[in-house]
């Protein structure tokens, strides 16, 4: 929290939000989910000891290939050298194309009904609260019945976490290399053209891929490899 809580400041003050929201937000959070299978930080040690490769909303036809050879690769190795992990709406491409990522990192956004699917199937959630979703963790959180770890932005405490990162795709960054991951591979991440999505505002998105650019690799720390695929 002592990085990245200086960083946590600039982005609140440059992007114009309310901390006290992010908070609201994270304890709303909590409540919902106090009897979901809320797990231990802890395992993520474990499961991040390998390579990682975090696949991001701009996902091409080519890049899926590409994330099949992986998972049929590292599923042919015993003890499985790579950990998949989905940012935002990948969970979706990835569960409509039959991959189930080992972690889903998510705000609620996109199409729940597939991310829930992907908790089904045995993905660990690591489902975020900000200012913005406090309406979607009311409408969805409680229903995510597989394993799940909650983050905040803002301060955490002994059930709210905070790895870093600010969107879905920096976050799940921060959260390999923070337990552990050396060598992080991103597929499906443009972090200067943002995506068009209805209702969204493209100068306030290209904002948040600015800091989710300097966020990946102007605070990567020496001895992780980051390769933008």
């Amino acid at each position: 929290m002592s990085e990245w809580e200086p960083v946590y400041e600039k982005i609140v003050e440059d992007m114009g939000f309310d901390r006290s929201s992010d908070e609201s937000s994270a304890r709303l959070l909590k409540a919902i989910t106090q009897n979901s299978d809320i797990i231990s930080e802890d395992v993520l040690y474990d499961i991040m000891k390998v390579n990682a490769v975090v696949v991001g909303g701009n996902v091409s036809e080519k890049d899926m290939v590409r994330i099949k050879e992986l998972v049929n690769t590292a599923d042919k190795i015993e003890g499985r050298d790579t950990v998949l992990i989905s940012a935002g709406s990948a969970t979706d491409v990835l569960i409509n194309n039959g991959i189930v990522p080992d972690i889903a990192v998510t705000d609620l956004d996109g199409d729940v009904s597939l991310q829930k699917k992907a908790s089904d199937a045995g993905s660990l959630m690591i489902v975020h609260a900000h200012g913005d979703n406090a309406d979607l963790i009311m409408e969805h959180a409680r229903d995510i019945k597989g394993r799940m770890i909650i983050t905040t932005q803002s301060t955490p405490d002994a059930l709210l976490c905070n790895f870093g990162g600010f969107t879905d795709g920096d976050r799940a960054v921060c959260t390999a290399r923070h337990f552990g991951s050396r060598n992080i591979t991103l597929i499906g991440f443009d972090l200067d053209v943002p995506a068009y999505k209805e209702g969204t505002d493209a100068a306030v998105k290209k904002k948040k891929l600015a800091w989710a650019k300097k966020i990946i690799f102007d605070m990567n720390p020496s001895g992780v490899s980051i390769t933008l695929s």
